[in-house]
């Protein structure tokens, strides 16, 4: 430690992934005196076993789609293969750069740095590396690790998590995944691309089941043309090593073998043991209990991120994290609002939202009161250049403000910036139709859907 132990910090942090980090930098920025606990890597979750190093992948098995599919673009190319050795290389020199920038940047704001195991010791402290680290408040960031299910146990041979998947050594030549959410179905996609078969089992009625059922469908289809297998509305039973691999049975009997099975069905929270309900912080299933400002039931104590019950996303912990260094700083903050917070899944085609679904909407204004548009990216001219299929579909409140935008199609997820914007500002569909977009791109699919919720379609039927 920079500080000597009488040092008392305005604000101690523990955990130093999205939502810690975040809070930690803004904190510092507004003139906090800062420290940031952590007991493995800077950057957490997101940086190192998340999002950063599973979007590398994902562009991998892009570039191999690429090479396979060139000849209808008129290149003449071959696809080899896949090393994974040099594929991990890539992977990690991108997070070893991102890590080292952010390294830098917790240094050059002044924040005392602390690598260790912390553990709440009081309701304004820390113990950390055999000292008593002292705050006026107390942010709670400890993240999420990868679920199970009971009696199904990850071993990190046959039956893995995401983290081993990261950095499994081989291509598998099949593989059973565990559930159709957001993780599922991005390492579906991108072992698909690198040439397994994957089946993905998912006990709901629909891949990806929260976002807008349309996107489900259209994801369920563009995964059938690829070749993905699922089995939907069953839910899993047990799982047992075969001769050569894993065998799933399903609990209507229904049996799957494959090389590996992939447990992917959610995070949960980090909290066991580190001292939180000694202190009075209020917990459900883990879960640290937070009210709109992430205040806990303990005056001194915050918490963000995944450790809390709201979007398991790094750029809610970012949000979450500079919220918190900001009330504590004294400024006025707006609680978040999870629905304007964009969600975009990686796969391919990607599957990128803001908002509600229909169905939500429905539930909230009744059904005579909501509309729905469908743009299909058919008439978009850049989508028809890069051959990727899909749709925007748009839910206005009758005769009022697009309350939800739902995108599938390839790079959908660079549009949702857009999306955000409209549902945030509350947008009519003639304010976003009066705005000239850039022609040909595909975020004019954005602009030609409101256009027609407007009632004057351009590319498009009545």
């Amino acid at each position: 430690m920079a500080n000597d132990a009488s040092t008392v910090f305005d604000l101690v942090i523990l955990g130093g992934g999205s939502g810690g980090y975040a809070a930690a930098l803004r904190g510092a920025q507004l003139g906090l005196d800062v420290a940031l606990i952590e007991k493995s890597k800077l950057g957490g979750t997101c940086l190192h076993n998340g999002c950063i190093p599973t979007k590398a992948l994902l562009h991998a098995g892009e570039i191999a789609d690429q090479a396979r599919e060139a000849e209808q673009f008129g290149v003449k190319a071959t696809f080899e293969g896949i090393d994974i050795n040099a594929v991990h290389k890539y992977k990690d020199d991108v997070i070893s750069g991102l890590y080292k920038g952010l390294q830098g940047l917790v240094a050059s704001r002044k924040v005392t740095y602390i690598e260790g195991e912390g553990r709440l010791s009081s309701p304004t402290s820390v113990d950390v590396n055999g000292q008593r680290v002292q705050g006026r408040h107390v942010l709670l960031a400890t993240g999420s690790v990868p679920k199970s299910l009971p009696g199904l146990e990850i071993d990190g041979n046959r039956i893995i998590s995401s983290d081993h998947a990261l950095k499994l050594d081989r291509v598998p030549k099949s593989a059973i995944v565990l559930g159709g959410g957001v993780i599922g179905v991005e390492f579906a996609s991108a072992w698909k691309s690198f040439g397994t078969d994957v089946t993905i089992v998912e006990g709901l009625k629909h891949l990806v089941p929260v976002e807008d059922e349309n996107s489900s469908k259209l994801l369920e289809r563009a995964f059938r043309k690829r070749g993905i297998k699922f089995n939907l509305g069953t839910f899993f039973d047990k799982a047992e090593y075969t001769q050569d691999g894993v065998r799933v049975t399903l609990a209507d009997g229904k049996t799957f073998e494959a090389e590996v099975l992939l447990v992917a069905i959610g995070r949960g929270p980090v909290s066991a043991g580190l001292g939180y309900e000694e202190q009075g912080v209020a917990t459900d299933r883990g879960y640290v209990l937070v009210d709109e400002y992430m205040q806990t039931n303990v005056p001194t104590i915050s918490a963000v991120g995944d450790l809390v019950p709201t979007l398991q996303l790094a750029h809610v912990g970012f949000a979450e994290g500079m919220l918190v260094a900001e009330r504590l700083a004294g400024l006025k903050t707006v609680p978040i609002d999870y629905d304007g917070v964009p969600r975009v899944t990686y796969c391919h085609p990607e599957v990128a939202s803001v908002g509600i679904t229909e169905a939500k909407a429905k539930e909230l204004y009744g059904a005579d009161k909501v509309v729905a548009l469908k743009y299909n990216l058919a008439g978009n001219g850049k989508s028809k250049i890069l051959k990727t299929t899909g749709e925007i579909k748009l839910v206005q409140v009758k005769d009022g403000a697009v309350v939800g935008v739902h995108m599938v199609g390839d790079r959908m997820g660079e549009q949702v910036g857009e999306a955000q914007l409209v549902y945030n500002w509350e947008a009519l569909p003639a304010e976003v139709a009066q705005l000239v977009h850039a022609h040909p791109t595909q975020n004019e699919a954005l602009g030609e859907a409101h256009l027609a919720l407007a009632g004057k379609p351009l590319h498009s039927h009545d």
